[in-house]
């Protein structure tokens, strides 16, 4: 293995500079908001069907890991996810910024998604053809369950109040209930609109939710930073990066946890990096001392989003490169380049062309090495942007977010769809509940309702089929595990101090 990846390694060198390219587009790409690395990689799609194959897949793989990394930019700075995985940064990123600890933010995403992504790299680089067993264990029981963890987290983000956590909740489930049913292709709640036939689109809801609904709430006042720590912030040097830094290297725990629950969730096919920031979140949120700083800006909340977005960058490639599935649109992408240069798929890749399968790894590693040395230096001046007046950030945050709405799909509806859901998220922060939740049904409502309604057509409507298999009843501990578990502890620790 190891004289594999040397002699990758070697290969790459002679094409090193598209590398740092590949990152510096991506960084860029993700923090446009409705952007994404698949829109742009077939947009370029002729331009590395004219490379060879081990250039291009370096190329796209290095700029699929930085458009992680910067989707977080926006989404600690002005509360916009740049990308649908970086939704979950936005909990806890953006208060730190309010709280003008926006450059110690951004310091500890950039550090958070570099390490992570570096860490299980490492172990896709060292157990590439055994990890490819793990696609098999996992069916539409398994991936109802992981996503139960996400949607666990809707009982966790209240707003101050579990009951209006709930409702919102709720109610981002029945929006995204709205479209064709995932197995017997019923139309629901789509009033005769073809544009609602595929389901409630993401990104609109997404960006109104947080961007165009943060910036209707922006012009109640001058600046985003409080008032009171808004000179700190100005006169801040390097001294931010360096907290963020020290910050994520004394989490690396979390660092490690993080990476790993983002790298299994990417070997599932289909599943998704915003499944994988969201699970991690949970995790994070359940699992901590100081639970109730979760959502008012705690480091361990952009942790724990920013270290499984890019810990699932190398887990989607297993199934691609060992099983020839693609786990996601980018993958997919490369499967197109991948096919066209007549690169066999699946198992014969590691037979016929070992050191392309490897070299794809090996540039995702070096990709995340040119990821800390570009990205933690822009933390410093990238936070300069949130230091601009509201009456200038407001309409181009509205501007930028209804551009990435059409993008997406193309449809001049999607971005009357942004208007609607900022104006429900202002409605919703104003009279205390959260738009969080409502995100999360919208989201993962969907996804669980279709792994549920495959796993019980396997069981002919039995549902006892949902506990039918070993990986499945583990899973189902450590969900119910997750949610008892702390609970428990916060008690015996307040019995503790009692005494």
């Amino acid at each position: 293995m190891w004289e594999m990846t040397l002699a990758s390694l070697n290969e790459i060198l002679g094409y090193w500079w598209l590398i740092p390219l590949g990152v510096g587009l991506g960084i860029f790409v993700g923090a446009v908001p409705g952007f994404s690395s698949t829109n742009v990689l077939i947009i370029l799609l002729p331009f590395t069907l004219g490379m060879e194959s081990g250039a291009g897949m370096a190329f796209m793989a290095s700029l699929y890991s930085g458009s992680h990394m910067g989707g977080s930019i926006p989404a600690v700075l002005f509360n916009v996810p740049g990308t649908g995985a970086a939704a979950a940064t936005c909990f806890d990123g953006y208060p730190m910024t309010q709280q003008g600890r926006g450059q110690e933010a951004l310091a500890i995403a950039f550090a958070a998604s570099a390490i992570g992504g570096l860490f299980t790299t490492m172990i896709t680089l060292g157990a590439l053809p055994y990890l490819s067993k793990m696609v098999y264990y996992f069916g539409s029981i398994e991936n109802f369950v992981i996503i139960l963890f996400g949607v666990a987290l809707i009982a966790q983000i209240t707003g101050g109040s579990m009951l209006k956590g709930l409702i919102a909740g709720m109610f981002g489930l029945l929006l995204g209930a709205v479209g064709y049913d995932h197995v017997y292709s019923v139309p629901r709640a789509t009033f005769g609109l073809v544009y609602l036939f595929d389901g409630m689109p993401r990104v609109p809801a997404i960006v109104g939710l947080f961007a165009i609904s943060e910036a209707f709430s922006m012009v109640e006042k001058n600046m985003i930073i409080d008032a009171s720590k808004l000179s700190d912030a100005l006169k801040e040097g390097w001294q931010g990066t360096k907290r963020g830094l020290v910050i994520t290297l004394k989490k690396m725990g979390a660092v490690i946890r993080s990476s790993l629950i983002g790298f299994v969730v990417g070997i599932i096919p289909g599943a998704g990096a915003t499944i994988g920031s969201f699970v991690s979140y949970q995790q994070a949120m359940s699992f901590s001392k100081d639970k109730e700083q979760f959502g008012k800006g705690a480091p361990e909340g952009v942790i724990a989003s920013e270290a499984a977005n890019n810990g699932l960058t190398s887990g989607s490639l297993i199934p691609l490169l060992t099983l020839g599935i693609p786990g996601g649109g980018t993958a997919a992408v490369m499967l197109v380049v991948l096919q066209a240069h007549g690169v066999p798929i699946g198992p014969r890749l590691f037979q016929v062309m070992p050191q392309l399968a490897y070299g794809v790894v090996v540039a995702m590693l070096v990709a995340y090495i040119v990821m800390i040395i570009m990205g933690v230096p822009l933390a410093k001046s990238l936070a300069k942007m949130s230091f601009f007046p509201t009456k200038v950030l407001a309409p181009a945050i509205i501007s930028f977010t209804l551009i990435g709405s059409f993008v997406a799909r193309g449809y001049l509806f999607d971005m009357w769809i942004a208007l609607f859901f900022g104006v429900l998220g202002y409605i919703l922060k104003r009279t205390g509940y959260s738009p969080h939740a409502v995100l999360l049904g919208v989201i993962l409502g969907p996804l669980a309702e279709q792994y549920f309604l495959r796993a019980l057509l396997l069981g002919n409507g039995n549902p006892a089929i949902l506990f039918s298999r070993p990986l499945g009843n583990f899973l189902w501990v450590l969900l119910v595990l997750s949610m008892v578990l702390p609970a428990l502890l916060a008690r015996f620790r307040n019995r503790k101090t009692v005494q």
